[in-house]
């Protein structure tokens, strides 16, 4: 039986010994590419300088368009309709007359009040220069100034009743549909079209109170449409709101976007897109960040291409950048490839990014 064992033993030990020596050989080039501090060469490492770029926090949010300014064109007293000078969606200035209403009546009691106040003018100017020449109290005079004062007041109450049965554009803009018909009996608030000024477009939507406090007047904002894919429409903030709405506890704030076009219409649901406390600030590739728990850290390369580990505070983030607020300068190189690889201290071996390296390739073969 020993004889049967003594064999078994040696074989054992030799797959051993062999096992053993396989690990060491594999080892031996891991701890030399690892520069763990075991006398192996320097590390290769992609490194990146720490730069300034520009950040800007951005605000999402959907807003329903406005009209600059908007008005439904109403009838003030009852009548009927006797001519009507527009057209649908045509452009009129402040002031055009787009409707009237039989004013017949009106019109006589305006030149009734314009002849009473003739003869009452002409009778001021005769009492007048009798009591200059003493043959009438000055009593008269002042009657008859007040007589003249009262034909007056008929005169410019008779004109306002004309100016009832008329509707004129109380500002320039773009007219909607005509809604009644000439011969039509209308009443006090009888719509008869709308009148809207789309030369500016107030565009009011929602932002939560929390970002409230870093928006303001003169802001940028970009709005854009479902009916126009691909294009934006630029506009600046002009008011916030005063007030928080209780229920989703966010404020309205109004931008106003110029619309010399005309693309932009009441009502379009729009997607908005504000740009706040844009700063010039630190900045490194987000590779370069190592987080341990809840900091973050960065290796540092020093002019002897030594690694040291700092502590960082990081900002806002940007596509493959991070803004650092501290514990970075200026200049500084910090690893972006080959984190893992590294520890304080170890030296390291700067290289070109594997892309860089490939682009190089392919421009000396094409040369």
């Amino acid at each position: 039986m020993k004889k049967l064992l003594a064999p078994l033993v040696l074989m054992v030990a030799a797959v051993i010994a062999v096992a053993v020596v396989m690990h060491i050989q594999q080892q031996g080039p891991a701890r030399q590419a690892g520069g763990g501090g075991g006398g192996g060469g320097p590390v290769p490492v992609v490194l990146a300088e720490v730069s300034r770029d520009t950040y800007v926090t951005t605000l999402e949010s959907l807003g329903t368009a406005r009209s600059n300014e908007s008005v439904d064109l109403a009838a003030k007293v009852t009548g009927r309709v006797e001519a009507l000078n527009f057209t649908d969606g045509q452009q009129v200035r402040r002031g055009d007359l787009l409707a009237r209403l039989e004013n017949a009546e009106e019109q006589a009691e305006l030149r009734e009040a314009e002849v009473r106040l003739t003869e009452q003018r002409r009778e001021l100017d005769r009492i007048r220069g009798l009591v200059a020449d003493r043959a009438l109290p000055r009593q008269r005079l002042d009657e008859q100034e007040s007589r003249v004062a009262e034909a007056q007041a008929r005169l410019e109450a008779a004109r306002a009743r004309l100016d009832d049965r008329v509707v004129r554009a109380p500002f320039s803009g773009v007219l909607g549909l005509r809604r009644v018909s000439i011969g039509a009996l209308v009443s006090p608030g009888t719509l008869i079209t709308t009148l809207d000024d789309i030369s500016i477009i107030k565009l009011d939507f929602t932002v939560p109170e929390t970002f409230l406090p870093g928006v303001a007047a003169g802001q940028t904002i970009t709005a854009r449409s479902a009916a126009y894919p691909g294009q934006a429409f630029r506009g600046t903030v002009t008011s916030v709101d005063s007030r928080i709405d209780p229920g989703t506890r966010a404020g309205i704030v109004r931008a106003e976007i110029p619309n010399g076009e005309g693309l932009l219409r009441p009502g379009m649901l729009l997607t908005v897109r504000l740009e706040k406390n844009e700063a010039v600030s630190l900045s490194i590739p987000e590779s370069a960040l190592v987080p341990v728990r809840d900091e973050q850290y960065v290796f540092v390369v020093n002019d002897e291409d030594r690694v040291e580990r700092l502590l960082i505070r990081t900002g806002r983030r940007a596509p493959g950048r991070v803004e650092v607020l501290e514990g970075l300068e200026e200049g500084m190189r910090v690893v972006v490839e080959g984190t893992h690889r590294v520890r304080p201290g170890v030296k390291v071996a700067p290289r070109e990014p594997a892309g860089a390296q490939a682009q190089d390739e392919a421009e000396a073969q094409r040369s």
